[in-house]
């Protein structure tokens, strides 16, 4: 789907996940700006420099974790759409995440098709 112009950060500390996780927005994804983080701090300075339409990101996270990130990020653009993408996280920890704002929660392994069923809601694109 042609996204030309819209910026989508992706923050993972795990190399192989944010890879992963980039191949997939990429392959759906035709025309869009990618930004990457590995940690909570520089999701909120990626954010705060970049502002970018879509934000993909972890929970567990060194520095600062998914949650503090989300909080920082939403307390200085309230309509930021975050979209957590977790393998470990207890429900308390999700739930905590959407009272922040996150729009959405993704299990990994994820499939290519959840990647591109949220970018064309959250974005838009055909």
């Amino acid at each position: 789907m042609n996204i030309s112009g819209k910026k989508i950060l992706v923050c993972d500390d795990s190399v192989l996940a944010r890879k992963q996780l980039m191949d997939a927005v990429k392959e759906v994804s035709e025309g869009a700006v990618f930004i990457e983080g590995k940690n909570g701090s520089e999701a909120v300075d990626l954010y705060k420099s970049e502002k970018p339409d879509l934000v993909f990101m972890d929970i567990v996270m060194p520095e600062k974790d998914g949650n503090t990130a989300l909080s920082e990020i939403k307390e200085f653009d309230n309509e930021a759409v975050i979209i957590i993408v977790s393998s470990v996280g207890t429900q308390d920890q999700l739930k905590k995440a959407i009272q922040l704002g996150a729009k959405d929660f993704i299990q990994k392994p994820f499939e290519k098709n959840q990647i591109q069923e949220i970018i064309e809601l959250r974005l838009g694109g055909k």
